[in-house]
């Protein structure tokens, strides 16, 4: 149902600033709350309750402190796509892997790449173009199977070959995967492929069942099978999913909880009341607004970091024929002129968003990368102007009539629709008429792949190597390019970038590539939001890294 939501949506972005400030002032003052409280020392207690600005990624489980059993509830904010990890896009998605998918590398708290399935990092050839990978033996999959290299070889083939895979450009150049004994990995490449371990360290390095891809194909993510703390058990559509202890994971003591189930609950006041009832021991994505107050609870920790990964507007340029297919040009305006979508980006107030919307705790994002990763430079930070002004001149100059109408869709849920209520006022001065398209999340995916959109409101987790925050999304053969960009020049940067190991080299070669992407905005990045994630203390050992997903594989109910 496409919406137009009136009075505060017709006030002008300085107005909305204004009143959207109001609104959280009069909230936390009728709910007796106060700002975040400034934050602790570097380095004490990550327990305590911290500002905005501290990164809380909480503690592992102490195994005296924690007793054996009990079914731990997580309230999720949005129903995860696909349990396939060739085919899956959601962040939530990555929360049920972390139980049940283990990977040949993990990231740690500082967000580097350590080894989980594998015993170490892989040893590259002299001229890079093949990774030695060693794995862990007497590892068991959860059907009872041996986890060895053909296992290993098995998914990483069907990462590169399964249609609709999300993988296939994360992994890079492969040309051949080698199995010299059980428990070796040989991956042989085309050309050297500088991301391929980070790439690893996510969905395309976890380890399938051969038995179960071979049974169940495609059809893989209706009983997933991997190696995990956990092992799938149910999953109702639409309302939740559960894991259970699997016996058989090599690591099994480290395992205090006998279950996990997810309920999906989309509204965020609703996932904090569940949190404060003690229905769900863990929430995710809390509301700016709801934050606050959670953390004056002495019952919660509220979890918090700094997102890899950015929250955007993309433009459906040319996915006519939907992810997969042909790129075919799209015969509206704004996707056919880069002006108008200069000027829809012009007509952004970044900072009135993170103020007056987020309550000051996320953060401006103007491009992919995040200014905490080391491929960061003042080339790849710059931030287009807020200047509704030129924006309306743009429109001019490209011969668009005023205002220039233009359907958005984006999630259903209160926080996402609170967004998309402030962009319609703003850019409204900028001489556009935004049309709100609200879609259950499952289906805004759904309709981002078919290319059933002309703008998409939408995020990306992120991940610690930039070209998993670019490529993908706006390489001509990025496996999740729905704005359907094509650019000659940025192929060329990010082949150049994936291709170098020197890391000035791919630094500067990214700050290229933000300045094409400036000037053509196939996306414009809005924000990066803080992950903040409400735990009971009832419960021990829940952590979130940077990468934004949720670990509560060796959590347990405090003694």
């Amino acid at each position: 149902m496409t919406t137009r939501l009136p009075s505060l949506l017709n006030r002008s972005s300085s107005a909305l600033a204004g009143v959207a400030a109001g609104v959280i002032a009069l909230a936390l003052i009728g709910t007796a709350c106060s700002p975040v409280e400034p934050a602790g020392s570097e380095g004490g207690d990550s327990s305590q309750q911290t500002g905005g600005g501290q990164d809380v990624f909480g503690d592992p489980a102490d195994p005296g402190q924690v007793k054996p059993g009990g079914t731990l509830t997580v309230a999720l904010s949005a129903d995860p796509d696909k349990l396939d990890p060739s085919l899956s896009r959601s962040l939530y998605s990555r929360y049920v892997f972390h139980t049940m998918c283990e990977k040949l590398y993990d990231l740690g708290p500082d967000a580097k790449i350590v080894p989980q399935l594998a015993t170490a990092l892989p040893t590259i050839s002299a001229d890079g173009l093949s990774l030695t990978i060693p794995l862990k033996q007497g590892v068991k999959f959860a059907d009872g199977g041996t986890m060895d290299s053909n296992a290993v070889k098995v998914s990483i083939e069907r990462g590169l070959t399964l249609p609709g895979s999300g993988r296939k450009s994360e992994l890079g150049p492969i040309s051949a995967v080698e199995t010299p004994d059980p428990n070796t990995v040989v991956i042989k490449l085309s050309k050297p492929f500088a991301p391929l371990t980070a790439a690893l360290a996510d969905r395309a390095g976890m380890v399938l069942s051969p038995a179960a891809v071979s049974k169940l194909g495609a059809n893989f993510s209706t009983a997933p099978v991997c190696v995990g703390p956990f092992k799938f058990a149910s999953r109702v559509a639409q309302n939740s999913i559960k894991v259970v202890k699997d016996p058989q994971y090599y690591d099994a003591a480290k395992v205090h909880l006998d279950a996990i189930e997810y309920r999906i609950i989309t509204d965020s006041s609703i996932r904090s009341a569940n949190l404060k009832s003690g229905d769900a021991q863990v929430a995710d994505s809390l509301s700016t607004q709801d934050a606050p107050s959670l953390q004056q609870d002495s019952t919660m920790t509220v979890l918090q970091s700094q997102s890899l990964g950015y929250q955007g507007l993309t433009v459906n340029i040319a996915n006519a024929n939907g992810i997969g297919n042909p790129l075919k040009q799209l015969e509206t305006p704004i996707a056919k002129d880069p002006r108008i979508r200069q000027a829809l980006a012009l007509s952004v107030d970044r900072e009135a968003l993170v103020k007056s919307i987020f309550n000051g705790l996320n953060t401006v994002a103007c491009s992919p990368v995040s200014p905490k990763s080391e491929f960061t430079s003042d080339a790849v930070q710059v931030c287009p102007p807020h200047d509704p002004t030129k924006a309306k001149q743009l429109l001019a100059d490209a011969g668009a009539s005023t205002p220039y109408k233009v359907t958005m869709i984006t999630s259903n849920n209160p926080d996402s629709l609170r967004l998309a209520q402030a962009l319609q006022a703003m850019v409204k001065d900028g001489g556009f008429d935004l049309v709100i398209k609200p879609v259950e999340y499952a289906s805004l995916l759904d309709q981002q792949d078919r290319g059933d959109f002309e703008l998409l409101q939408l995020g990306w987790s992120g991940r610690v190597d930039p070209d998993a925050n670019i490529y993908n999304f706006v390489g001509s053969e990025g496996s999740q390019n729905v704005a359907g960009y094509s650019s000659p020049e940025v192929d060329k940067l990010l082949t150049d970038a994936r291709q170098s190991t020197d890391k000035a080299e791919r630094i500067k070669l990214y700050g290229d590539v933000v300045t094409k992407l400036q000037q053509d905005f196939p996306l414009i990045y809005l924000y990066r939001q803080r992950n903040l994630t409400g735990v009971s203390k009832k419960v021990l050992g829940i952590q979130v890294y940077p990468d934004g997903v949720l670990r509560a594989a060796f959590a347990g109910f405090a003694k």
